[in-house]
């Protein structure tokens, strides 16, 4: 199951994580947060579904179908936040894929501030695998990451608030490699692509966090779990090179397994 916002331009959010679902081979289910008017130029228009409506999408589904593995993307406001870190406690949801969504790629901010700290003090503990971009993280530790020995102390920092698993991505520093930093509690694990010069990013994030919860469905490990992720959303970057959709960042290729189209 996905708890996130929905894109309308489809490119990120549910969309996004139920065509990654569909793609790997899960079946796949959704607690709506919130509802943006959205395209590749931006966030136009975000807006907010009350708390409790929230909570009762996510009962719906875990009362009669249950989940394998949620991934958690956009919410919104701290109230939200709340009531999801208890429905995953309630539901002993053991395979949480947080994906702390702070800022879209283009620059709009999706969270308000004041739920920046109950993302800290409550939903941060239910992660089996936490997954923040360099910023994000930066947000949620306190630390100004400009090297992998930061993104170390960050990563330590976010296993000590509670994840179980902290995998922060490296996509946005300026380099030729897109090296990401998985931490186990024990262990480091450096996973580098070679990047792939492309505008068409839109929805990386959503569609690798909910590429990991898909994984971990059939079993694998997290680190299992990240690899294979992280090889699929490689492969639909390449696969959008020089295809146009939108007028900005367009979306990530998203094919059906054996279609040559996205």
């Amino acid at each position: 199951m996905t708890i996130a916002g929905s894109d309308s331009g489809g490119g990120a959010g549910i969309q996004a994580d139920l065509k990654a679902f569909e793609n790997i081979g899960v079946y796949g289910m959704s607690a709506v947060t919130a509802i943006t008017a959205q395209n590749t130029l931006g966030v136009q228009g975000i807006h907010q579904l009350p708390p409790e409506f929230v909570a009762a999408q996510i009962d719906s589904v875990m009362s009669d179908i249950g989940a394998d593995s949620v991934k958690v993307g956009m919410l919104g406001s701290s109230e939200v936040v709340a009531v999801v870190a208890e429905k995953l406690s309630w539901y002993k949801v053991a395979r949480a894929v947080i994906d702390p969504v702070i800022v879209a790629t283009s620059g709009d901010l999706l969270l308000q501030a004041e739920a920046v700290q109950v993302i800290r003090d409550k939903l941060v503990r239910c992660a089996y695998i936490i997954t923040p971009n360099r910023h994000e993280a930066e947000v949620l530790t306190g630390i100004k990451i400009n090297n992998e020995t930061d993104l170390r102390e960050s990563a330590r920092a976010l296993y000590e608030m509670g994840a179980a698993g902290v995998l922060i991505k490296g996509g946005h520093f300026e380099s030729q490699q897109a090296t990401d930093i998985f931490y186990t509690g024990k262990d480091f694990y450096s996973f580098s692509l070679e990047r792939v010069e492309t505008q068409n990013t839109h929805g990386t994030g959503c569609t690798l966090s909910s590429a990991i919860a898909a994984h971990l469905c059939f079993g694998a490990e997290p680190l299992t779990a990240v690899e294979q992720a992280k090889a699929y959303v490689h492969r639909r970057i390449e696969r959008a090179k020089g295809i146009t959709i939108g007028k900005g960042y367009g979306p990530i290729c998203l094919p059906w397994p054996d279609s040559g189209g996205c």
